[in-house]
């Protein structure tokens, strides 16, 4: 899956960004690691004029997502598409790299092909995933051969050796003084598609390094805490919310991360969760047991089983059996988080049970 382009780099100006997007001028389809060389800067537009507004509207969002932060940064292309099956082994490497690197300035921008038809035609892209290195406007090299992390990180550090990329705390950063926030929400992101992937302790990883750049965003100790929790951390996930002011554990983002660190302190090992589920299913009656296994099923991870045991509860028990098991229920739908599928269809059950 090679990136084919046309006959060389390309550069973008701001004055060419007004104009329109910028063609590939010098071919860099041979770039390997031993030959990671910056391009000359050779500007060559399309006149804004030939573009129609879908076109016009791709090339802002380009030099929005693109060529603005790649002025002081250096910019990672991923070209992808949802049924790409390549493309998709491939994004948490990169996600990885970049988040890896994101204090030494680097960023992730990802590109469908299939919703950006504009910009991969004049990136000419053949097949995907096609992944470029941008510096101030201009691909300095094809890094889609490198599949690995180390492959890809050989390759950054190569090219951080040779230009002037800026690290740190860039221009335009939020109150917080870290990373720009269009960067910030970024790594979130990644962050946050790790953890519903199931890879816990990088997501973890992610939002500890963005919670140093941004110590104000509740959102990213929200993260850290629930990634520390899906990652079986809890002492760490206690420890990170002990640390926060007063007034970031208030925050209702902290307060829902507080809620999965709560239940997660139910958890056991298989043969504990097998017994309770045992004495659950002896015992319909006995809303003790009831609670222990459904919290212990939650924290391991069976939120079926765990809803399922707290309907039947809330359906046929007593008043203050129906309270205690709702209370709970409602508590893991603060920990899940109120949009979440599970949480939508779940409430619809209990509002069938509640209400006919």
């Amino acid at each position: 899956m090679g990136f084919r382009v046309g006959s060389g780099a390309v550069s973008i100006g701001s004055a060419g960004l007004q104009e329109g997007i910028l063609g590939l001028h010098k071919s860099l389809r041979h770039a390997t690691l031993a030959t990671l060389t910056i391009q000359p800067e050779q500007e060559h537009t399309l006149a804004s004029m030939g573009l129609n507004l879908d076109e016009q509207k791709a090339v802002d969002r380009f030099r929005t997502n693109v060529v603005e932060p790649s002025q002081d940064k250096l910019v990672i292309i991923d070209f992808w598409a949802e049924w790409c099956g390549p493309c998709k082994a491939l994004t948490p490497v990169l996600e990885k790299v970049a988040a890896d690197y994101a204090d030494k300035g680097v960023v992730l921008a990802k590109i469908d092909v299939d919703a950006e038809k504009f910009i991969a035609a004049q990136f000419q892209v053949q097949s995907i995933p096609t992944v470029y290195a941008m510096f101030q406007g201009q691909p300095v090299a094809d890094l889609t051969p490198m599949r690995s992390e180390s492959q890809l990180k050989q390759a950054l550090d190569q090219l951080l050796a040779q230009l002037p990329v800026k690290t740190g705390a860039a221009d335009g950063a939020g109150a917080g003084g870290g990373q720009p926030a269009a960067d910030l929400d970024q790594l979130a992101g990644m962050g946050e598609q790790m953890l519903a992937e199931g890879d816990a302790e990088r997501a973890a990883a992610i939002f500890a390094q963005l919670a140093q750049m941004a110590p104000d965003k509740a959102q990213v100790h929200a993260g850290l805490i629930r990634a520390l929790v899906a990652a079986r951390h809890t002492e760490q996930a206690q420890a990170a919310h002990d640390a926060l002011s007063p007034e970031m554990q208030a925050d209702p983002l902290v307060q829902q991360a507080q809620a999965s660190l709560a239940l997660a302190g139910t958890r056991v090992d298989a043969g504990e969760l097998q017994a309770l589920r045992a004495a659950a299913a002896e015992r319909p009656a006995d809303t003790a047991a009831q609670l222990a296994f459904a919290e212990a099923a939650f924290a391991a991870g069976e939120r079926d089983d765990a809803a399922a045991t707290l309907l039947r509860t809330i359906e046929g028990g007593d008043e203050e059996a129906v309270a205690e098991a709702r209370g709970k229920l409602l508590q893991m739908f603060e920990a899940v988080g109120l949009e979440d599928p599970w949480v939508s269809a779940t409430r619809r059950r209990l509002s069938l049970i509640l209400f006919g």
